[in-house]
């Protein structure tokens, strides 16, 4: 085990029962003053350490935040090949927590009067959104930001052969991707339903509203989220990636992919496009300031946030979970109401929340489960941390 200041860090590779004993007996500076065990940090940590036991994944990250105080405990490593342990300010690639960073963009400019969010989508590009069944003239901002416009997925799943239209991100590892070409492709395929009548989650929607802050402001979405949340808030380790960029910059674990069967190194790679669907990288930290700054009002006027906020019941099984625009709420175990996003992209997993009470948690996982059992596991150590009580 590793330790580094009981408040800020717990890294744990194999561990054993000698966990409490760290817990209560780690160096807390100058004066070496014991701390007491924390009792609910114990139980988040034992389940990161279940999770990567469970489901046999390289390596997971948990990043609390509550009153000021950060500590993050890490499981399992980083790099397979090395050994070395996530790292304590680890960037990762967040993938569709972008979208909450792009639609806080929009929101923006709706309270600038530079947006109608229930305007089509005509208005601001027109002649752009058109195919089989999709006419921009009935599609609004709304429904891109709350996924009802019905628009067809432009992403291939992962593992699936990519269907006419569809971009295989794996075939596009290292290729910069234009994404109006993306969604002019996305476009040839048909509607999946009339804009309004149900919920669906689709890249596509996102990649039209960035389409559209950049036709508004005359600057690419990732400047925009730069100017206006990245710099007020001093995120200094959350950035948008360059065109072309591939490498993630500053400390990060590897990230992995199971391609053919074997699990390989999939930590670089162009993701132009994901572009304003998911192509940002943060620390864990970072994520957590984002998301409580936005539920604070500290990113949007209330009126704003109150549209936000606004959700659909997702058709889900377990706790509801409802979709506003680009936000989502949760009901957490203990009866609270959490506030986040998530994301998942080739190499990384990342799920979180913050509560009313000024909580944040983001779990990383350092590869996209595969089984749907992984996928509810991480969230549950998500749940344990929010309702964990320091």
């Amino acid at each position: 085990m590793r330790i580094r200041g009981c408040h800020r860090s717990l890294a744990v590779a194999v561990v054993t029962g000698a966990l409490v004993a760290a817990l209560a007996s780690c160096d807390s500076g100058e004066n070496d003053r014991a701390e007491p065990v924390d009792a609910g940090r114990v139980r988040v940590v034992e389940a990161l350490k279940q999770l990567i036991k469970d489901h046999h994944l390289p390596g997971a990250q948990v990043v609390v935040t509550d009153r000021g105080q950060v500590w993050t405990a890490s499981a399992g490593v980083g790099d397979l090949e090395r050994g070395t342990p996530v790292p304590d300010d680890a960037r990762v690639r967040i993938g569709s927590n972008t979208k909450t960073y792009v639609a806080t963009v929009m929101l923006q400019l709706v309270a600038e009067g530079e947006v109608d969010l229930d305007a089509p989508v005509e208005r601001y590009l027109p002649g752009v959104v058109h195919g089989p069944g999709i006419d921009g003239n009935r599609i609004t901002i709304r429904n891109l930001l709350q996924h009802t416009s019905g628009l067809p997925e432009y992403a291939a799943e992962n593992g699936a052969p990519a269907k006419p239209g569809q971009l295989d991100f794996q075939a596009a590892r290292w290729v910069t991707v234009d994404t109006a070409e993306v969604v002019r492709n996305a476009l040839t395929m048909p509607a999946d339903f009339e804009p309004g009548a149900r919920w669906a989650y689709s890249n596509t929607n996102y990649a039209v509203a960035g389409m559209v802050i950049e036709k508004i402001t005359g600057e690419s979405v990732g400047a925009q989220i730069t100017r206006r949340i990245i710099e007020p808030l001093g995120l200094r380790d959350t950035y948008y990636p360059d065109p072309g960029e591939t490498d993630i910059r500053g400390p990060h674990p590897v990230g992995y992919a199971e391609i053919g069967g074997k699990r390989v190194d999939y930590t670089m790679m162009n993701v132009s496009g994901a572009g304003a669907a998911g192509a940002m990288v943060a620390t864990g930290a970072d994520l957590n300031r984002f998301f409580t700054a936005l539920l604070d009002g500290k990113l949007l006027p209330p009126a704003q946030l109150s549209e936000m906020k606004k959700t659909m019941a997702l058709p889900v099984s377990g706790p509801p979970l409802g979709y506003g625009l680009g936000f989502m709420r949760s009901e957490l175990s203990c009866g609270k109401e959490s506030w986040g996003h998530g994301g998942d992209i080739d190499g990384f997993e990342t799920r979180g929340g913050v509560t009313a009470d000024g909580r944040s948690v983001t779990v990383i996982v350092t590869e996209v489960p595969e089984a749907p059992e992984a996928s509810a596991d991480v969230t549950k150590v998500v749940d344990t941390a929010l309702c964990a009580t320091d």
